[in-house]
Protein backbone atom coordinates (compact mmCIF):
# COMPACT_ATOMS: atom_id res chain seq x y z
CA UNK A 1 0.00 0.00 0.00
CA UNK A 2 2.31 2.48 1.15
CA UNK A 3 4.69 1.71 -2.26
CA UNK A 4 1.48 2.33 -4.59
CA UNK A 5 0.86 5.23 -2.76
CA UNK A 6 4.66 6.43 -3.21
CA UNK A 7 4.51 5.82 -6.81
CA UNK A 8 1.25 7.75 -7.01
CA UNK A 9 3.08 10.99 -5.37
CA UNK A 10 6.13 10.42 -7.58
CA UNK A 11 3.67 10.18 -10.58
CA UNK A 12 2.18 13.18 -10.01
CA UNK A 13 5.17 15.44 -8.86
CA UNK A 14 7.03 13.57 -12.29
CA UNK A 15 4.17 15.56 -14.08
CA UNK A 16 4.17 18.41 -12.30
CA UNK A 17 7.95 18.95 -13.01
CA UNK A 18 6.84 18.35 -16.55
CA UNK A 19 4.68 20.65 -17.25
CA UNK A 20 6.40 23.23 -15.34
CA UNK A 21 8.80 22.74 -18.45
CA UNK A 22 6.79 22.73 -21.10
CA UNK A 23 4.71 25.84 -19.76
CA UNK A 24 8.58 27.71 -19.70
CA UNK A 25 9.39 26.36 -22.98
CA UNK A 26 5.77 27.83 -24.70
CA UNK A 27 6.47 31.18 -22.43
CA UNK A 28 9.51 31.86 -23.98
CA UNK A 29 7.55 30.54 -27.33
CA UNK A 30 4.79 33.00 -26.97
CA UNK A 31 7.03 35.74 -26.40
CA UNK A 32 9.04 35.03 -29.49
CA UNK A 33 5.67 34.12 -31.37
CA UNK A 34 4.07 37.48 -31.04
CA UNK A 35 7.65 39.46 -31.95
CA UNK A 36 8.09 37.34 -35.19
CA UNK A 37 4.35 37.47 -36.37
CA UNK A 38 4.45 41.15 -36.05
CA UNK A 39 7.47 41.62 -37.79
CA UNK A 40 6.32 39.24 -40.72
CA UNK A 41 3.05 40.69 -41.04
CA UNK A 42 4.72 44.20 -41.03
CA UNK A 43 7.61 42.88 -43.65
CA UNK A 44 5.44 40.53 -46.14
CA UNK A 45 2.26 42.96 -45.70
CA UNK A 46 -1.22 41.84 -45.26
CA UNK A 47 -1.77 39.81 -48.50
CA UNK A 48 1.43 37.71 -48.80
CA UNK A 49 0.36 37.03 -44.99
CA UNK A 50 -2.72 35.71 -46.06
CA UNK A 51 -1.35 33.73 -49.68
CA UNK A 52 1.21 32.30 -46.76
CA UNK A 53 -1.71 31.09 -44.63
CA UNK A 54 -4.20 29.88 -46.78
CA UNK A 55 -1.54 28.35 -49.73
CA UNK A 56 -0.19 26.06 -46.44
CA UNK A 57 -3.50 25.34 -45.53
CA UNK A 58 -3.85 23.23 -48.75
CA UNK A 59 -0.75 20.80 -47.53
CA UNK A 60 -2.33 21.15 -44.19
CA UNK A 61 -5.17 19.43 -45.79
CA UNK A 62 -3.13 16.21 -45.96
CA UNK A 63 -2.14 16.47 -42.31
CA UNK A 64 -5.53 14.55 -40.95
CA UNK A 65 -3.09 11.47 -42.17
CA UNK A 66 -0.27 12.37 -40.17
CA UNK A 67 -2.58 12.69 -36.98
CA UNK A 68 -3.92 9.86 -37.48
CA UNK A 69 -0.40 7.68 -37.43
CA UNK A 70 0.71 10.32 -34.52
CA UNK A 71 -2.10 9.37 -32.14
CA UNK A 72 -1.51 5.70 -32.81
CA UNK A 73 2.31 5.76 -33.17
CA UNK A 74 2.21 7.82 -29.20
CA UNK A 75 -0.70 5.13 -27.50
CA UNK A 76 0.87 1.98 -28.95
CA UNK A 77 4.62 3.13 -27.94
CA UNK A 78 2.83 4.48 -24.01
CA UNK A 79 1.52 1.27 -24.01
CA UNK A 80 3.95 -0.92 -24.63
CA UNK A 81 6.12 0.92 -22.07
CA UNK A 82 3.80 0.44 -19.87
CA UNK A 83 3.47 -3.62 -21.03
CA UNK A 84 7.49 -3.43 -19.97
CA UNK A 85 8.01 -5.33 -23.19
CA UNK A 86 11.41 -3.87 -25.01
CA UNK A 87 11.12 -6.11 -27.72
CA UNK A 88 7.57 -5.39 -29.09
CA UNK A 89 8.55 -1.72 -28.04
CA UNK A 90 11.84 -1.88 -30.44
CA UNK A 91 9.38 -3.80 -32.76
CA UNK A 92 6.51 -1.19 -32.51
CA UNK A 93 9.04 1.94 -33.44
CA UNK A 94 10.33 0.57 -36.43
CA UNK A 95 6.73 -0.34 -38.01
CA UNK A 96 5.58 3.02 -37.25
CA UNK A 97 8.52 4.66 -39.18
CA UNK A 98 7.48 2.05 -42.01
CA UNK A 99 4.02 3.06 -41.55
CA UNK A 100 5.32 7.33 -41.78
CA UNK A 101 7.89 6.73 -44.33
CA UNK A 102 4.54 5.20 -46.90
CA UNK A 103 2.43 8.29 -45.59
CA UNK A 104 4.91 10.59 -46.03
CA UNK A 105 5.38 9.39 -49.85
CA UNK A 106 1.41 8.95 -49.94
CA UNK A 107 1.24 13.05 -49.33
CA UNK A 108 3.59 13.98 -51.88
CA UNK A 109 1.73 12.67 -54.63
CA UNK A 110 -1.41 13.97 -53.54
CA UNK A 111 0.13 17.69 -53.08
CA UNK A 112 1.75 17.20 -56.21
CA UNK A 113 -1.80 16.20 -58.18
CA UNK A 114 -4.73 17.19 -56.08
CA UNK A 115 -3.09 19.90 -54.21
CA UNK A 116 -1.23 21.80 -56.95
CA UNK A 117 -4.72 21.67 -59.27
CA UNK A 118 -6.71 22.91 -56.38
CA UNK A 119 -3.28 25.96 -55.75
CA UNK A 120 -3.80 26.90 -59.68
CA UNK A 121 -7.47 26.62 -60.09
CA UNK A 122 -9.63 27.47 -57.55
CA UNK A 123 -7.77 29.94 -54.96
CA UNK A 124 -7.69 33.72 -55.57
CA UNK A 125 -4.44 34.67 -55.32
CA UNK A 126 -3.63 38.47 -56.61
CA UNK A 127 -2.02 38.96 -59.80
CA UNK A 128 1.67 38.63 -59.85
CA UNK A 129 1.80 36.32 -57.06
CA UNK A 130 1.22 32.67 -58.13
CA UNK A 131 4.94 32.29 -58.72
CA UNK A 132 5.54 33.02 -55.46
CA UNK A 133 2.74 30.87 -53.88
CA UNK A 134 4.00 28.20 -55.80
CA UNK A 135 7.27 28.27 -54.09
CA UNK A 136 5.83 28.83 -50.65
CA UNK A 137 3.41 25.21 -51.86
CA UNK A 138 6.62 23.24 -52.55
CA UNK A 139 8.77 24.43 -49.77
CA UNK A 140 5.54 23.60 -47.64
CA UNK A 141 4.89 19.91 -49.22
CA UNK A 142 9.22 19.06 -48.01
CA UNK A 143 8.50 20.74 -44.27
CA UNK A 144 5.54 18.46 -44.25
CA UNK A 145 7.36 15.21 -45.48
CA UNK A 146 9.83 15.90 -42.65
CA UNK A 147 6.74 16.53 -40.44
CA UNK A 148 5.60 12.77 -41.13
CA UNK A 149 8.72 11.03 -41.04
CA UNK A 150 9.79 12.61 -37.13
CA UNK A 151 6.54 11.21 -35.45
CA UNK A 152 7.80 8.37 -34.32
CA UNK A 153 10.73 10.28 -32.63
CA UNK A 154 8.73 12.90 -31.07
CA UNK A 155 6.04 10.31 -29.82
CA UNK A 156 9.41 8.66 -28.09
CA UNK A 157 10.63 11.17 -26.36
CA UNK A 158 7.07 11.78 -24.43
CA UNK A 159 6.76 8.24 -24.06
CA UNK A 160 9.45 8.29 -22.02
CA UNK A 161 8.62 12.29 -20.38
CA UNK A 162 11.85 13.78 -21.62
CA UNK A 163 9.37 16.58 -21.32
CA UNK A 164 13.06 18.58 -20.69
CA UNK A 165 14.98 17.61 -23.96
CA UNK A 166 11.30 18.19 -25.66
CA UNK A 167 11.93 21.64 -24.29
CA UNK A 168 15.10 22.34 -25.21
CA UNK A 169 14.60 21.38 -29.00
CA UNK A 170 11.43 23.70 -28.67
CA UNK A 171 13.57 26.41 -27.23
CA UNK A 172 16.01 25.88 -30.59
CA UNK A 173 13.12 25.99 -32.41
CA UNK A 174 12.30 29.68 -31.19
CA UNK A 175 15.64 30.72 -31.60
CA UNK A 176 15.85 29.88 -35.37
CA UNK A 177 12.78 31.69 -35.80
CA UNK A 178 14.15 35.00 -34.58
CA UNK A 179 17.17 34.00 -37.03
CA UNK A 180 14.09 33.83 -39.63
CA UNK A 181 13.15 37.38 -38.51
CA UNK A 182 16.22 38.67 -38.95
CA UNK A 183 16.68 37.27 -42.19
CA UNK A 184 13.55 38.45 -43.54
CA UNK A 185 14.39 41.76 -42.91
CA UNK A 186 17.35 42.24 -44.18
CA UNK A 187 16.90 39.81 -47.26
CA UNK A 188 17.33 41.56 -50.66
CA UNK A 189 15.18 38.55 -52.24
CA UNK A 190 10.90 38.31 -52.70
CA UNK A 191 10.07 38.26 -48.78
CA UNK A 192 7.24 35.39 -49.23
CA UNK A 193 9.71 33.08 -50.95
CA UNK A 194 12.68 33.48 -48.22
CA UNK A 195 9.91 33.42 -45.50
CA UNK A 196 8.69 30.16 -47.08
CA UNK A 197 12.47 28.74 -47.20
CA UNK A 198 13.53 29.74 -44.34
CA UNK A 199 10.97 27.82 -42.29
CA UNK A 200 11.13 24.84 -44.34
CA UNK A 201 15.12 25.16 -43.40
CA UNK A 202 14.05 25.27 -39.58
CA UNK A 203 11.39 22.23 -39.67
CA UNK A 204 14.71 19.97 -40.86
CA UNK A 205 17.34 21.57 -38.40
CA UNK A 206 14.98 20.85 -35.10
CA UNK A 207 13.99 17.60 -36.79
CA UNK A 208 17.48 16.36 -36.92
CA UNK A 209 18.13 17.53 -33.29
CA UNK A 210 15.55 15.73 -32.17
CA UNK A 211 16.65 12.38 -34.24
CA UNK A 212 20.12 12.55 -33.34
CA UNK A 213 19.16 12.64 -29.25
CA UNK A 214 16.61 9.35 -29.89
CA UNK A 215 18.74 7.49 -31.70
CA UNK A 216 21.76 8.35 -28.88
CA UNK A 217 19.50 7.88 -26.24
CA UNK A 218 16.65 5.11 -26.36
CA UNK A 219 17.59 1.75 -28.02
CA UNK A 220 14.39 1.42 -29.44
CA UNK A 221 14.79 4.15 -31.60
CA UNK A 222 17.50 2.08 -33.65
CA UNK A 223 15.30 1.77 -37.14
CA UNK A 224 15.39 -1.81 -38.39
CA UNK A 225 13.74 -3.02 -41.15
CA UNK A 226 11.07 -4.97 -39.77
CA UNK A 227 7.65 -6.62 -41.55
CA UNK A 228 5.50 -7.09 -38.26
CA UNK A 229 1.61 -7.49 -39.44
CA UNK A 230 0.37 -8.28 -35.43
CA UNK A 231 1.72 -4.99 -34.77
CA UNK A 232 0.75 -2.80 -38.06
CA UNK A 233 -2.44 -4.24 -37.94
CA UNK A 234 -3.58 -3.06 -34.42
CA UNK A 235 -1.72 0.26 -35.63
CA UNK A 236 -3.43 0.84 -38.64
CA UNK A 237 -6.74 0.05 -37.61
CA UNK A 238 -6.71 2.28 -34.72
CA UNK A 239 -5.00 5.61 -37.18
CA UNK A 240 -8.02 4.06 -39.50
CA UNK A 241 -10.86 4.57 -37.56
CA UNK A 242 -8.52 8.27 -35.93
CA UNK A 243 -7.78 9.24 -39.89
CA UNK A 244 -11.59 9.88 -40.50
CA UNK A 245 -11.50 11.98 -37.27
CA UNK A 246 -8.40 13.84 -38.25
CA UNK A 247 -9.54 13.96 -41.70
CA UNK A 248 -12.93 15.61 -40.77
CA UNK A 249 -11.15 18.00 -38.42
CA UNK A 250 -8.85 19.07 -41.36
CA UNK A 251 -11.06 19.67 -43.56
CA UNK A 252 -13.67 21.60 -41.58
CA UNK A 253 -10.20 23.68 -40.43
CA UNK A 254 -9.27 24.15 -43.89
CA UNK A 255 -12.75 24.55 -45.54
CA UNK A 256 -13.41 27.19 -43.35
CA UNK A 257 -10.57 28.72 -44.51
CA UNK A 258 -10.94 28.35 -47.94
CA UNK A 259 -14.69 29.29 -48.10
CA UNK A 260 -12.90 32.54 -45.86
CA UNK A 261 -10.60 32.95 -49.09
CA UNK A 262 -13.50 32.76 -51.76
CA UNK A 263 -16.27 34.54 -50.25
CA UNK A 264 -14.24 37.73 -48.67
CA UNK A 265 -10.78 37.40 -50.16
CA UNK A 266 -6.65 36.60 -48.89
CA UNK A 267 -6.94 40.01 -46.40
CA UNK A 268 -9.61 37.88 -43.95
CA UNK A 269 -7.60 35.27 -44.90
CA UNK A 270 -4.68 37.60 -43.10
CA UNK A 271 -7.02 38.45 -40.34
CA UNK A 272 -8.37 34.60 -39.55
CA UNK A 273 -4.17 33.69 -39.78
CA UNK A 274 -3.54 36.33 -36.98
CA UNK A 275 -6.53 34.51 -34.58
CA UNK A 276 -5.00 30.99 -35.44
CA UNK A 277 -2.04 31.60 -34.51
CA UNK A 278 -3.07 33.10 -30.86
CA UNK A 279 -5.00 29.88 -30.63
CA UNK A 280 -2.25 27.64 -31.48
CA UNK A 281 -0.26 30.31 -29.16
CA UNK A 282 -2.99 29.25 -26.29
CA UNK A 283 -3.79 26.01 -26.80
CA UNK A 284 -0.42 25.01 -27.09
CA UNK A 285 0.20 25.70 -23.43
CA UNK A 286 -2.96 24.07 -22.26
CA UNK A 287 -1.71 21.47 -24.57
CA UNK A 288 1.46 21.14 -22.87
CA UNK A 289 -0.50 19.78 -19.65
CA UNK A 290 -1.86 17.09 -22.08
CA UNK A 291 1.67 15.97 -23.17
CA UNK A 292 2.84 15.84 -19.20
CA UNK A 293 -0.15 13.89 -18.61
CA UNK A 294 -0.98 11.70 -21.03
CA UNK A 295 2.03 9.40 -20.62
CA UNK A 296 0.85 8.21 -16.98
CA UNK A 297 -2.52 8.23 -17.72
CA UNK A 298 -2.17 5.30 -20.55
CA UNK A 299 0.38 3.76 -18.93
CA UNK A 300 -1.84 3.35 -15.60
CA UNK A 301 -4.49 2.15 -17.96
CA UNK A 302 -2.13 -0.56 -19.36
CA UNK A 303 -1.23 -1.72 -15.66
CA UNK A 304 -5.20 -2.03 -15.43
CA UNK A 305 -4.62 0.62 -12.62
CA UNK A 306 -8.19 2.43 -13.48
CA UNK A 307 -8.57 4.38 -10.25
CA UNK A 308 -5.10 6.33 -10.86
CA UNK A 309 -5.97 6.72 -14.38
CA UNK A 310 -9.06 8.09 -13.70
CA UNK A 311 -7.78 10.60 -11.38
CA UNK A 312 -4.95 11.59 -13.34
CA UNK A 313 -7.78 12.52 -15.93
CA UNK A 314 -9.63 15.02 -13.45
CA UNK A 315 -6.67 16.23 -11.69
CA UNK A 316 -5.25 16.77 -15.73
CA UNK A 317 -8.53 18.63 -17.29
CA UNK A 318 -8.60 21.06 -14.13
CA UNK A 319 -5.45 22.14 -14.68
CA UNK A 320 -5.51 22.41 -18.48
CA UNK A 321 -9.08 23.91 -18.21
CA UNK A 322 -7.96 26.39 -15.38
CA UNK A 323 -4.70 27.31 -17.78
CA UNK A 324 -6.84 27.87 -20.46
CA UNK A 325 -9.31 30.56 -18.91
CA UNK A 326 -6.37 32.04 -16.69
CA UNK A 327 -4.65 33.01 -20.01
CA UNK A 328 -8.06 34.15 -22.55
CA UNK A 329 -9.53 36.36 -19.72
CA UNK A 330 -7.32 39.12 -20.02
CA UNK A 331 -6.58 38.76 -23.42
CA UNK A 332 -10.32 38.57 -24.65
CA UNK A 333 -11.16 42.06 -22.50
CA UNK A 334 -7.76 43.82 -23.64
CA UNK A 335 -7.61 42.60 -26.94
CA UNK A 336 -7.84 45.78 -28.94
CA UNK A 337 -5.05 47.59 -27.15
CA UNK A 338 -2.85 43.87 -27.26
CA UNK A 339 -3.36 43.51 -31.29
CA UNK A 340 -2.88 47.63 -31.58
CA UNK A 341 0.76 47.29 -29.74
CA UNK A 342 1.76 43.59 -31.12
CA UNK A 343 0.91 44.84 -34.89
CA UNK A 344 0.57 48.23 -36.67
CA UNK A 345 -1.75 47.00 -39.33
CA UNK A 346 -4.66 45.10 -37.47
CA UNK A 347 -7.03 43.13 -40.36
CA UNK A 348 -10.82 43.89 -40.14
CA UNK A 349 -12.50 41.03 -38.53
CA UNK A 350 -8.99 40.20 -36.83
CA UNK A 351 -10.66 41.18 -33.01
CA UNK A 352 -13.85 39.29 -33.07
CA UNK A 353 -12.41 36.24 -34.84
CA UNK A 354 -9.89 36.28 -31.99
CA UNK A 355 -12.65 36.68 -29.02
CA UNK A 356 -15.08 33.66 -30.54
CA UNK A 357 -12.10 31.57 -30.67
CA UNK A 358 -10.80 32.23 -27.09
CA UNK A 359 -14.03 31.21 -25.78
CA UNK A 360 -13.70 28.17 -27.54
CA UNK A 361 -9.96 27.28 -26.26
CA UNK A 362 -11.77 25.45 -22.37
CA UNK A 363 -13.61 23.66 -24.60
CA UNK A 364 -11.05 22.14 -27.07
CA UNK A 365 -8.77 21.45 -23.99
CA UNK A 366 -11.73 19.08 -22.29
CA UNK A 367 -12.49 17.53 -25.42
CA UNK A 368 -8.57 16.29 -25.98
CA UNK A 369 -8.52 15.20 -22.67
CA UNK A 370 -11.55 13.29 -22.88
CA UNK A 371 -10.18 11.45 -25.78
CA UNK A 372 -7.42 9.67 -23.63
CA UNK A 373 -8.93 7.20 -21.75
CA UNK A 374 -11.01 6.35 -25.41
CA UNK A 375 -7.16 5.95 -26.82
CA UNK A 376 -6.17 4.08 -24.05
CA UNK A 377 -8.61 1.65 -24.67
CA UNK A 378 -8.11 1.21 -28.20
CA UNK A 379 -11.54 1.19 -29.52
CA UNK A 380 -12.35 4.68 -31.17
CA UNK A 381 -14.83 3.65 -33.60
CA UNK A 382 -17.44 5.51 -32.14
CA UNK A 383 -15.33 8.43 -31.41
CA UNK A 384 -14.01 8.91 -34.81
CA UNK A 385 -17.31 8.45 -36.43
CA UNK A 386 -19.40 11.12 -34.03
CA UNK A 387 -16.47 13.53 -34.05
CA UNK A 388 -15.78 13.31 -37.72
CA UNK A 389 -19.13 13.50 -38.46
CA UNK A 390 -19.82 16.68 -36.50
CA UNK A 391 -16.79 18.49 -38.15
CA UNK A 392 -17.21 17.79 -41.32
CA UNK A 393 -21.34 18.84 -41.28
CA UNK A 394 -19.91 22.21 -39.55
CA UNK A 395 -18.95 23.50 -43.08
CA UNK A 396 -22.83 23.28 -44.49
CA UNK A 397 -24.07 25.75 -42.12
CA UNK A 398 -20.50 27.81 -42.19
CA UNK A 399 -21.42 27.67 -46.64
CA UNK A 400 -25.16 29.12 -46.48
CA UNK A 401 -24.26 31.64 -43.90
CA UNK A 402 -21.78 32.79 -46.23
CA UNK A 403 -23.73 32.47 -49.05
CA UNK A 404 -26.47 34.37 -47.25
CA UNK A 405 -24.49 37.96 -46.77
CA UNK A 406 -23.15 36.30 -42.86
CA UNK A 407 -20.65 37.99 -41.85
CA UNK A 408 -17.16 35.93 -41.72
CA UNK A 409 -17.22 35.89 -37.77
CA UNK A 410 -20.18 33.24 -38.40
CA UNK A 411 -17.74 30.48 -39.08
CA UNK A 412 -16.27 30.68 -35.99
CA UNK A 413 -19.22 30.90 -33.70
CA UNK A 414 -20.71 28.15 -35.59
CA UNK A 415 -17.55 25.79 -34.72
CA UNK A 416 -18.23 27.38 -31.40
CA UNK A 417 -21.42 24.71 -30.78
CA UNK A 418 -19.64 22.10 -32.18
CA UNK A 419 -17.22 21.87 -29.82
CA UNK A 420 -20.27 21.42 -27.25
CA UNK A 421 -21.37 19.03 -29.30
CA UNK A 422 -18.85 16.81 -29.71
CA UNK A 423 -17.47 17.44 -25.26
CA UNK A 424 -21.17 15.90 -24.79
CA UNK A 425 -20.88 13.14 -27.40
CA UNK A 426 -17.39 12.42 -25.53
CA UNK A 427 -18.61 12.39 -22.34
CA UNK A 428 -21.66 9.92 -23.65
CA UNK A 429 -18.83 7.50 -24.77
CA UNK A 430 -16.81 7.23 -21.85
CA UNK A 431 -19.98 6.83 -19.44
CA UNK A 432 -21.34 4.09 -21.60
CA UNK A 433 -18.58 2.60 -23.71
CA UNK A 434 -15.92 3.00 -21.20
CA UNK A 435 -18.23 2.49 -18.12
CA UNK A 436 -16.61 5.34 -17.14
CA UNK A 437 -18.79 7.42 -14.64
CA UNK A 438 -18.36 10.53 -12.67
CA UNK A 439 -16.99 12.78 -15.45
CA UNK A 440 -20.20 14.12 -16.55
CA UNK A 441 -21.09 15.55 -12.86
CA UNK A 442 -17.05 16.37 -12.62
CA UNK A 443 -17.30 18.63 -15.77
CA UNK A 444 -20.02 19.81 -14.81
CA UNK A 445 -18.53 21.34 -11.78
CA UNK A 446 -15.53 22.53 -13.61
CA UNK A 447 -17.14 24.45 -15.77
CA UNK A 448 -19.74 26.14 -13.34
CA UNK A 449 -16.91 27.30 -11.10
CA UNK A 450 -14.84 28.64 -13.87
CA UNK A 451 -17.93 30.57 -15.49
CA UNK A 452 -18.39 32.37 -12.03
CA UNK A 453 -14.95 33.01 -11.68
CA UNK A 454 -14.96 34.54 -15.14
CA UNK A 455 -17.44 36.31 -13.81
CA UNK A 456 -16.49 37.93 -10.92
CA UNK A 457 -12.74 38.65 -12.95
CA UNK A 458 -14.81 40.27 -16.00
CA UNK A 459 -16.74 42.39 -13.76
CA UNK A 460 -13.26 43.51 -11.39
CA UNK A 461 -12.01 44.09 -15.41
CA UNK A 462 -14.76 46.19 -16.48
CA UNK A 463 -14.01 48.37 -13.66
CA UNK A 464 -10.32 48.96 -14.41
CA UNK A 465 -11.84 49.90 -17.81
CA UNK A 466 -14.10 52.37 -16.21
CA UNK A 467 -11.53 54.37 -14.08
CA UNK A 468 -8.34 54.12 -16.75
CA UNK A 469 -7.96 55.02 -20.10
CA UNK A 470 -6.61 52.19 -22.58
CA UNK A 471 -2.69 52.51 -22.26
CA UNK A 472 -0.13 50.11 -21.22
CA UNK A 473 -0.48 50.57 -17.51
CA UNK A 474 -4.04 49.65 -17.61
CA UNK A 475 -2.99 46.25 -19.87
CA UNK A 476 -0.52 45.52 -17.19
CA UNK A 477 -3.17 46.32 -14.46
CA UNK A 478 -5.32 44.04 -15.88
CA UNK A 479 -2.93 41.60 -16.30
CA UNK A 480 -2.06 41.46 -12.66
CA UNK A 481 -5.37 42.09 -11.27
CA UNK A 482 -6.84 38.99 -13.74
CA UNK A 483 -4.14 36.48 -13.00
CA UNK A 484 -3.58 37.17 -9.12
CA UNK A 485 -7.67 36.71 -8.38
CA UNK A 486 -7.75 33.67 -10.51
CA UNK A 487 -4.64 32.16 -9.09
CA UNK A 488 -6.27 32.51 -6.05
CA UNK A 489 -9.78 31.23 -7.03
CA UNK A 490 -7.95 27.73 -8.58
CA UNK A 491 -5.91 27.20 -5.44
CA UNK A 492 -8.64 27.53 -3.00
CA UNK A 493 -11.33 25.83 -5.04
CA UNK A 494 -10.28 23.48 -7.84
CA UNK A 495 -6.70 22.23 -5.51
CA UNK A 496 -7.20 19.62 -2.66
CA UNK A 497 -5.07 19.16 0.29
CA UNK A 498 -2.44 16.83 -1.61
CA UNK A 499 -2.55 18.71 -4.89
CA UNK A 500 -1.59 21.94 -3.23
CA UNK A 501 1.13 20.48 -1.52
CA UNK A 502 2.72 19.34 -4.82
CA UNK A 503 2.32 22.98 -5.85
CA UNK A 504 4.30 24.39 -3.44
CA UNK A 505 6.81 21.85 -3.52
CA UNK A 506 7.62 22.22 -7.06
CA UNK A 507 7.55 26.05 -6.74
CA UNK A 508 9.90 25.85 -3.66
CA UNK A 509 11.94 23.26 -5.50
CA UNK A 510 12.28 26.03 -8.98
CA UNK A 511 12.74 28.96 -6.31
CA UNK A 512 15.32 26.87 -4.54
CA UNK A 513 13.76 27.61 -0.97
Amino acid sequence: MKTTMANQQSNKKRIAKNTIMLWTRMLLSIIVSFYTSRVVLQTLGVEDYGIYGVVGGIVAMFSFLNASMAGATSRFLTYEMGQGNDVRLKDTFSSALVIHLGLALLVLVLAETVGLWFLSNKLVIPEGRMFAAHCVYQFTIISMMVGFTQVPYTATIIAHEKMDIYAYIELANVGLKLGIVYLLVIGNFDKLILYGFLVMLVTILTAMASRTYCVWKFREAHFHWVWRPQIMRPMLSFSGWDLYGNMSASACNQGSNFLLNIFFGSRVNAAAGIAIAIQGILTGLAFNITTAFRPQIIKAYAKGNIKEANNLLQMGIKFAVGLAIFLTIPIYWEINYILKLWLCNVPQFTIEFIRVILICIPLQVINIFLCIPIHAYGNIKRLSFITGSVYLLTLLPIYICFKMGSSPVMAYVITFFSYIFILLSNNLILRYQLNIRGIGFFLLLVVVLNIMAIILISIIIIGIQELMDSSFTRLFVTLLTSCSVYCIIFYYIFLDRSQRHIVIEQIKSKLHF
